[in-house]
């Protein structure tokens, strides 16, 4: 089908009605989320009351917004540094200091004009993703803002500032609104979550602990940050990092190691400059992390559809079991008590009944507490044809869709956040491993082999070359001697043997021994021999 001169996707999905297909069309991956969304996962929300329990409805602005990141931190770790250093710009209603300061959260976001627009008045934007926090009510709409700049990092993605969490329960109660219900609304629609920690004062408050275990369906989302780890010595960072590592452990419960990235995440220079190298590649591996969220915007939305569904799916079934077991006429009040507190029990008969993974079910305690408000008996009944719109939606819609997120993907290969720090070592000599491995020499006028090619020269002429060249199995011998695998070897002697012919004359047997240290330095060796490394009498040949 084409359709005003672009090329439209055609998916089918079967009627029962009619045992005829419809076509629906889906200009795009959202346009297909949406779509999915409004016609067969809401209705099954809506009338099993999932809002109430669970989470908001989605809006389209929702499905359109930019990948989100959010950090999370105690105070002090440096989040709003931290989006400084990424942006390498201020932002309206940025404050930084060691107490307390950022007591908001600010949402930074692309926009012509510099500006911060209230929290009152964002909720009513429907262009803005943040309608449905206006049920956190006033006490948290006073303390959430956007602050708007034209900076090209936020042309990408937006950055979600949150207050500094705080240790001991007066503080806790100060707020006067849910902080971990409000950081897990924000988990359900951001693309990563960057819990930020100080290497220089490790503890974590009951608070935080309470926040990461509100984020614990979130994993697959999570990196952390081991934040000002250039003010402590290497014997004291490897201590630290063992102690977060194992606190961390404990509180998210999960068999798997979350990935944390160890560095000082500012524009100042290192306090203790002993790691870093360690420093650089760990920054660079979390920008590559950031950078790829663009390109995996639609996955991630999917994904989360997935996710909503499945649980909208176990909550019609838990609703509709407490409905059925409910008296028509006398013992209410006594049966729902009862009921709640027998919940566990629903859930292993529903776990059985419908063949669904104990992963899926909400928690209990928190649905123990949720159930204590309901009126029981205006429960709907069990209504299949919504719950079939789910599972078809599941089984084919998302299958297919699937398919159009791949070809988007294939269709934007350079979806990737520019701009601010991202372009710093992006390229020039303080690119990650500029100048080093294989780079070496490479902004050298003499060819880098010569320096330490007497030495080579040495070995190379007690191996009694013939008319200036040793064969392959003489050189195999001297080559073993580095214990290195025969894999690494067999590469090396690829690229030394410039000329293709089995043999190597002196420039070639100093190019195979300077590779040899290359890797025995612990550096990667390249896929080609670079311009640089090609011996001086074969820079013609090397060249061709």
């Amino acid at each position: 089908h084409i359709c005003l001169g672009r090329a439209v996707i055609t998916m089918f999905s079967w009627s029962k009605r009619n045992g005829k297909k419809d076509p629906e069309l889906f200009q795009n991956v959202s346009d297909g989320l949406k779509r999915l969304y409004r016609n067969k996962l809401f209705p099954l929300e809506d009338t099993y009351r999932f809002h109430d329990f669970h989470s908001p409805a989605l809006e389209d602005a929702d499905f359109d917004n930019k990948p989100m990141v959010l950090l999370v931190g105690q105070y002090s770790t440096g989040k709003t540094t931290f989006i400084r250093h990424l942006m390498e710009q201020d932002f309206p209603g940025m404050r930084i200091g060691p107490e307390p300061t950022t007591d908001s959260f600010i949402a930074v976001m692309h926009g012509d004009q510099d500006g911060v627009i209230p929290g009152n008045a964002l909720v009513v934007d429907p262009k803005k993703p943040f309608r449905k926090l206006n049920a956190f009510g006033n006490a948290f709409l006073n303390r959430f803002m956007c602050a708007q700049l034209k900076n090209p990092v936020l042309e990408s993605i937006s950055i979600i500032d949150t207050p500094g969490i705080l240790s001991g329960e007066k503080q806790r109660i100060s707020r006067g609104y849910d902080f971990a219900a409000v950081l897990e609304w924000f988990a359900e629609r951001v693309d990563r979550i960057i819990l930020l920690f100080d290497a220089h004062k490790l503890d974590i408050s009951d608070e935080f602990s309470e926040v990461i275990k509100a984020l614990k369906n979130h994993e697959d989302k999570m990196r952390v940050v081991l934040n000002k780890a250039d003010q402590i010595s290497t014997q004291q960072l490897m201590r630290v990092y063992g102690a977060l590592m194992w606190s961390l452990g404990k509180i998210i419960n999960t068999p798997e190691v979350v990935r944390v990235y160890i560095g000082s995440f500012w524009a100042q220079p290192l306090l203790i400059p002993d790691n870093r190298k360690l420093f650089e590649a760990e920054e660079q591996d979390l920008f590559r992390d950031i950078q790829s969220l663009p390109r995996n915007a639609a996955l991630r939305k999917l994904n989360d559809l997935i996710k909503r569904a499945r649980l909208a799916k176990v909550h019609a079934y838990i609703i509709t079991s407490l409905k059925k077991e409910m008296p028509a006429m006398f013992g209410k009040d006594s049966k729902k008590k009862e009921l709640i507190t027998n919940l566990g029990a629903i859930y292993e008969k529903v776990e059985k009944e419908h063949n669904i993974s104990p992963g899926d079910f909400p928690n209990l305690k928190k649905m123990q507490d949720l159930l204590a408000s309901q009126d029981f008996a205006k429960f709907p009944v069990m209504r299949p044809k919504l719950l079939e719109a789910v599972e078809d939606m599941l089984a084919n819609d998302i299958a297919r869709l699937m398919t159009l997120v791949r070809q988007e993907e294939a269709a934007m290969p350079d979806q990737m956040v520019k701009g601010g720090a991202f372009e710093g070592t992006m390229n020039g000599p303080f690119g990650l491993g500029y100048g080093e491995g294989a780079g070496e020499g490479i902004d050298e006028l003499e060819w880098v082999v010569a320096k330490d090619k007497p030495s080579y020269d040495e070995i190379f002429y007690t191996l009694s070359p013939v008319n200036g060249k040793v064969s392959g199995a003489t050189a195999k011998k001297e080559m073993l001697k580095s214990k290195l695998p025969n894999t690494v070897l067999g590469k090396i002697w690829a690229l030394a043997d410039v000329d293709k012919d089995g043999f190597l004359d002196d420039e070639e047997f100093a190019l195979a021994n300077h590779l040899i240290k290359v890797k025995l330095e612990g550096y990667e060796l390249p896929a080609k021999l670079p311009p640089h490394l090609v011996p001086p009498s074969k820079r013609e040949q090397g060249q061709d």
